[in-house]
């Protein structure tokens, strides 16, 4: 029994560790979490931006909502395209790429 009270004795006098080690963990994980999330975000962002920016007259694109088309006319915040003989307008934000691959060619 004596043996088992120590063994609980030294379990519960166990050392919290350094701090410093602590802290340099966590900004390990914060760096981490930069590196492989908050940055490829910002990249696809400014590739996204850049596209809508560059887009003009003629090119196949396709929206949030799945819908492929020509783009008819561009205006200031948003885009008039062409798909199957209709014209929708939408907003330039809805444009998430260009969808050149993905049109089936007649």
């Amino acid at each position: 029994m004596t043996q088992l009270n120590l063994v609980l004795l030294a379990a519960g006098n166990g050392e919290q560790g350094d701090p410093m080690q602590m802290l340099i963990f966590m900004g390990i994980i914060v760096v981490v979490f930069y590196f492989f999330m908050i940055r490829p975000q910002m990249k696809r962002r400014k590739e996204l931006a850049k596209f809508r920016s560059e887009m003009k007259q003629g090119d196949k694109i396709m929206t949030i909502g799945g819908i492929q088309g020509k783009v008819n006319a561009i205006k200031e915040d948003s885009v008039i395209i062409e798909s199957e003989g209709t014209l929708l307008k939408v907003d330039k934000n809805a444009i998430i790429k260009d969808a050149t691959g993905l049109m089936m060619q007649k």
